[in-house]
């Protein structure tokens, strides 16, 4: 009998039929927002196969009794209690690298979408307006980046600026590869405080921890220029949004771009109302072929664990990986 797999969120529907002779798949993309029908149906699936919508707790892990592999079709993993699926013996696969590009780009998609305001241009003309000093915006060459959080990503983005003729300024107290890559964009190392002071642009891009919650607030946003612009295409939890919205109505921020939210899908609220907000609906790595990458490494992980093999990109610890028998326990 095939093993089964669950998945509970979008994927390329090619991806599916060329797992049919492998799995058996159950294809839900509407699973993840009904919570307790998945704390059922889970129980008798050997795989699992997530975005970032899906919340795989402990309670979902402890009721999937056959699980053997998750499988998260991206980088994040705030929504996967990665340390509950090793200690029931379930290995965590997921796309670390995958979509850098993809998202790197789309952040500096939105820098030029706020600096040239192109959103609020759009809207206007095809409303039948043609204000074209209205809509005069700033030049990127000569102003300055500032990268909080210089991982594949930020590092990436920031060098893309970096060749648009941007100064690069960085934060970072946790990269492995600080040093190295602060030297590779030519860019200077500064505490929170002194970037957000300096920077025209703010890009975040940190993962969402206990450390990172609402690290941008009311008190970081006052230490940022009037004229700058703020950028969050990681995480929605770093960032207060009730704190953003204030800054920008009091004219504290000349604008921001949001790809993530505190809650998402959100609900309609006055960030949507303004005319110097970008949002978007979590995309930075939604491109044709940041996603192939993703889907193909992630669901290659899930069929070599099915099969008794290893994941290629395991987010599990060290140690449970060093184990000589990582399969899953199952419940009779």
């Amino acid at each position: 009998m095939k093993p089964s797999l669950l998945i509970t969120e979008s994927v390329a529907e090619n991806k599916l039929a060329d797992l049919e002779n492998s799995v058996q798949v159950t294809f839900a993309p509407e699973l993840w927002e009904k919570t307790d029908h998945l704390l059922e149906v889970i129980q008798t699936f050997d795989a699992l196969l997530v975005r970032n919508q899906t919340q795989v707790t402990e309670s979902l892990i402890q009721a999937a009794q056959k699980l053997k592999v998750v499988g998260r079709a991206g980088a994040g993993l705030d929504n996967i209690d990665v340390d509950a699926a090793s200690r029931h013996g379930i290995v965590v696969s997921y796309a670390p690298t995958q979509n850098t590009n993809a998202v790197a780009e789309f952040t500096i998609g939105l820098i030029f979408a706020l600096s040239r305001r192109i959103s609020s241009a759009d809207k206007d003309t095809k409303k039948g307006g043609w204000k074209r000093v209205a809509f005069t915006g700033v030049e990127l060459e000569g102003k300055v980046l500032g990268v909080v959080g210089l991982g594949r990503i930020g590092f990436l983005a920031a060098k893309k600026a970096r060749a648009l003729g941007m100064k690069i300024v960085v934060y970072d107290p946790f990269s492995q590869n600080f040093s190295e890559r602060t030297e590779a964009l030519d860019a200077k190392a500064m505490d929170l405080e002194a970037l957000l002071a300096s920077a025209d642009y703010i890009s975040c891009h940190v993962p969402e921890t206990a450390s990172t919650k609402h690290l941008f607030n009311k008190q970081r946003f006052s230490e940022m220029k009037r004229s700058a612009f703020f950028i969050n295409a990681s995480r929605g939890g770093v960032v207060d949004e009730e704190a953003l919205l204030g800054a920008l109505t009091d004219g504290a921020l000349a604008g921001a771009a949001l790809d993530v939210r505190e809650a998402e899908p959100p609900t309609a609220g006055r960030l949507a109302q303004m005319d110097n907000v970008i949002l978007t609906p979590h995309i930075a790595a939604f491109t044709k072929e940041a996603q192939e990458r993703v889907e193909e490494d992630v669901l290659k992980d899930v069929l070599a664990v099915l099969g008794g093999g290893d994941a290629l990109y395991p987010a599990n610890s060290p140690a449970f990986l060093r184990r000589d028998n990582v399969a899953p326990r199952i419940h009779v």
